[in-house]
């Protein structure tokens, strides 16, 4: 069974820097396109960024596209989320999820197969 572990997030400063983790059980990465999604209070969840399952593609949400920079290491079955020039709307709880794909349908967060718990992102202004 796959299970995925979010780490990396806190409290920080508009402009600040996070670089989120995600550690995955398994070699999840050969089967799944593997992103980022975030809710923020009150809101639904919506997508952030995304590899497709072989890697060699990378797609971003417009709001954080130039500022995020998502990447992964293999070896260590992790993806990382590189977040610099943080804002205030970009508070949120962010979840990495996996589609057995070769590329995530739509960016739809329904349509994944699997989701961690989160970790939490707090950007003051």
């Amino acid at each position: 069974q796959v299970q995925l572990v979010e780490s990396g997030g806190g409290l920080v400063q508009a402009g600040g820097s996070l670089r989120l983790s995600c550690a995955a059980s398994g070699r999840i990465f050969s089967d799944y396109a593997m992103g980022w999604f975030r809710q923020a209070p009150g809101k639904e969840r919506e997508f952030v960024a995304a590899f497709s399952r072989s890697g060699s593609s990378t797609y971003y949400s417009d709001s954080v596209k130039g500022r995020f920079t998502i990447s992964r290491d293999n070896a260590k079955n992790t993806l990382y989320l590189q977040m610099n020039n943080l804002k205030p709307e970009d508070t949120g709880v962010y979840f990495c999820g996996g589609e057995r794909v070769a590329t995530m349908r739509c960016f739809l967060p329904t349509n994944m197969d699997y989701w961690g718990r989160g970790t939490a992102v707090t950007v003051s202004s």
